[in-house]
């Protein structure tokens, strides 16, 4: 699976589902990293705009890069007063030293070489410039493990795992507060900070289910089925969840917001 290139068929469901949920920590990423009125942001993997847009509100002139043709689509439709373009985090097509701050939320777990990808803020970063960024930090809950349990009755476990890994190869990495810092540091970030946050989304069961497409294992079932078999699977999902849970349901999700400076 080609995982960025997958975002392009859940553009509109990941926006209808998820972007008005994402909002608040996008919020609290903005807010961690003091963006303010005037200042230049770099939003990297800004999939619809959420996090530019928060950004935006902020003041800050922004510009929101996605490797995602489908996403930074929908993106420009449910947000036409953001500037988005295409680009991957991992070779910036930006001058050095342009940014007042880069975000980067919830983007880095997808990433292979985040070294890479963090010598490359750093070079688009003004001295002084502050870098933040989201990652999951939540392990396998009740909701999470029912998806899973589904989808282990029409893909292999050892196909799921692996697809999930290459999609997703820093994630487990990264939600270890320790290691995310260490990275920041590797890359020349001082004055690091990180932070737990915890998050409350409410969701119609369907809508839920819906969202739970857009996500890695998601994508990958919706490829590996074909569009009759992925329909079928997701019929079985919605009536085994609404066996199981109420609604509508809560899904509590954990996260660690980081932010650092890039010397002057």
């Amino acid at each position: 699976m080609d995982d960025w290139r997958s975002y392009n068929d859940v553009a509109e469901v990941y926006e209808r589902v998820h972007a008005p949920r994402f909002v608040v920590p996008a919020r609290d990423l903005v807010e961690r990293a003091a963006i303010a009125a005037g200042q230049r942001v770099l939003d990297l993997g800004t999939g619809t705009g959420v996090a530019a847009d928060a950004a935006a509100s902020a003041g800050a002139d922004v510009v929101g890069v996605d490797p995602s043709i489908g996403m930074l689509t929908v993106g420009r439709r449910a947000r036409p007063h953001l500037r988005l373009a295409a680009a991957d985090a991992i070779d910036l097509p930006f001058r050095d030293g342009v940014f007042d701050a880069v975000t980067a939320n919830f983007v880095l777990g997808h990433v292979t070489r985040v070294d890479t990808v963090l010598f490359d803020v750093m070079r688009v970063l003004r001295p002084g410039g502050t870098f933040a960024c989201s990652v999951w930090a939540d392990g396998h809950d009740a909701l999470q493990q029912v998806w899973t349990d589904l989808a282990h009755e029409v893909v292999p476990r050892e196909l799921l795992r692996d697809a999930v890994t290459k999609a997703q190869p820093q994630r487990a990495t990264l939600a270890d507060p320790s290691k995310l810092e260490q990275a920041m540091k590797r890359a020349g970030f001082d004055r690091i900070q990180v932070t737990h946050a915890r998050y409350r989304f409410d969701y119609p069961l369907d809508e839920f289910v819906d969202g739970l497409g857009a996500f890695t294992t998601g994508r990958f079932l919706r490829g590996m089925l074909g569009e009759g078999g992925y329909d079928s699977f997701m019929l079985r999902a919605r009536s085994r969840f609404a066996d199981l849970f109420p609604d509508p349901l809560h899904d509590f999700r954990e996260a660690l917001i980081a932010t650092g400076r890039r010397a002057r």
